[in-house]
């Protein structure tokens, strides 16, 4: 008997959907079409309809139809639409069965190679998709889709994993400005982004997986679509006059529950902004020059609410430092122009020049508070991680939130030992009533300068640092041979 679609219908009101809805009747067409459609739903997904006895035989593939032979998708087997539904685009109703807006992905025919009740092997031949694959059932509704053949593209990369980002060096504008191009200097946390099927993973500096933490950023993910990338950028948080604001951040990184993250992401929003390109579609960038990457990151026009493509300037970097102070930024990025990207490295190539001093710190042990901050933390002893231990390089008493305050004291409450971290030790009176602690919390304070006995001089708290670990932390200092 020809399938006259009863589940199809049921699901579908055609007074609240513009969607087809063809009179009943027996269908004798025997086609060999296939269409892919993106379909915004609650999720993104792309549904995939092979033409069979007069219906669409649909499966909805959640990350889309997968161009690597080593990686295969679920396809979850839903209703058999009608055969008009193979040119349906248009917006599905709120609040009705699979509500959103559908587009054709791709379209063309394809050949049967073997068709059963639990294996469908077909070879595609569209305008965007071909070659051999095969569904199989894994168990119920939920089936696999595996590409058969080789990539389509010649060379196909997956995408890296572990991959940490390229680093600067601290250092002064440099002379040969036509040879350089200049970013603004972001106060935020520094995140790798990769894209695959429209899911997103967001990466801290450490490799950490703080993707749960930014729930406003899954949209990126949807514009993109089946675009497959790795970003490079910073993680900010505005404040009410528009300038990033490294204490509202604070707020958001240490978020592991995805119920608290919506709701932060209510009250303190964040918004990436993306400044390199790594990865696209099965290729590596890596060893791109720094203009050529910048140019394919521009021709993706990442723009939405959360995410943004701030602007490059090129061979200015006065005008740029000028712009940095009017609008209260950190400093700028200098970025030589030809420079490839080199993960992990601390280069060069790449130079910040700071409107303010800041330096990254790890915490050695604590004083206690007086007079209003009596019972909780006065004082953090800093240092910095040298070959022969911690080095002491001074405290810091100011800059503290009440709230920044509470969590210090509970991470550090957890971290006490009865031995100074310290190497050589603390000064007599720096460590009067001190509570020692494990080294393990980096945290990072603006100053004046550095005295000549190596401390820092009037430093302000500016918050911890989880994205990163003791044995990055290394002492800031302009590096001549950058310019």
């Amino acid at each position: 008997m020809v399938p006259q679609l009863n589940e199809y219908r049921r699901k579908r009101d055609p007074k609240r959907t513009s969607e087809p809805m063809p009179k009943r009747g027996a269908r004798k067409t025997q086609g060999n079409s296939f269409v892919v459609q993106e379909h915004h739903a609650s999720a993104l997904h792309w549904d995939f309809r092979l033409e069979r006895d007069g219906v669409l035989v649909s499966w909805a593939v959640p990350k889309g139809i997968p161009n690597d032979p080593k990686r295969n998708h679920l396809a979850v087997h839903v209703e058999d639409h009608p055969l008009e539904y193979a040119t349906f685009e248009g917006t599905i109703a709120h609040g009705e069965y699979g509500g959103g807006e559908v587009t054709i992905w791709d379209h063309g025919t394809y050949e049967v190679q073997k068709w059963t009740d639990r294996e469908v092997m077909v070879v595609l031949d569209g305008e965007r998709t071909k070659g051999r694959f095969v569904l199989f059932q894994t168990g119920g509704k939920n089936w696999m889709i595996h590409r058969m053949d080789a990539p389509s593209r010649p060379g196909w990369q997956p995408l890296p994993e572990h991959l940490k980002p390229m680093l600067a060096t601290l250092g002064e504008l440099p002379s040969d400005d036509a040879n350089w191009a200049y970013e603004m200097k972001w106060d935020g946390v520094r995140a790798l982004v990769t894209v695959e099927g429209g899911r997103i993973a967001i990466t801290s500096r450490n490799g950490n997986d703080v993707t749960v933490s930014y729930p406003e950023l899954r949209g990126l993910g949807e514009q993109l679509g089946t675009t497959q990338v790795l970003l490079d950028g910073e993680i900010v948080s505005f404040d009410d006059a528009g300038r990033p604001s490294f204490e509202r951040l604070q707020q958001r990184m240490h978020i592991a529950t995805a119920a608290a993250a919506r709701r932060l992401a209510e009250s303190v929003p964040a918004v990436y902004l993306v400044f390199d390109l790594l990865h696209l579609d099965g290729r590596s960038l890596l060893d791109l020059p720094y203009t050529g990457r910048r140019e394919l990151l521009d021709d993706l026009e990442l723009a939405g609410a959360s995410w943004q493509t701030p602007p490059v300037f090129e061979g200015d970097g006065a005008h740029a430092v000028q712009a940095s102070k009017q609008q209260g930024l950190e400093g700028v990025m200098a970025k030589r122009l030809e420079s490839r990207y080199l993960p992990g490295r601390r280069t060069r190539d790449w130079v910040k020049v700071k409107n303010i001093q800041t330096q990254e710190v790890v915490i050695g042990g604590w004083r206690p508070g007086q007079g209003r901050r009596a019972g909780t933390v006065g004082s953090l002893l800093m240092g910095l991680p040298t070959a022969d231990g911690l080095r002491y390089i001074g405290q810091v008493g100011t800059g503290f939130t009440d709230a920044a305050l509470d969590e210090m004291a509970a991470q550090l409450k957890r971290l006490a030992r009865k031995t100074s971290p310290f190497s050589p030790d603390v000064p007599r009176a720096d460590a009067r009533d001190a509570q020692w602690v494990t080294p393990r919390l980096v945290g990072e304070v603006a100053f004046g300068e550095w005295t000549s006995d190596d401390r820092l001089r009037h430093p302000s708290w500016r918050g911890l640092r989880p994205d990163k670990s003791p044995d990055e932390v290394v002492r800031e200092q302009p590096d001549s041979a950058s310019t």
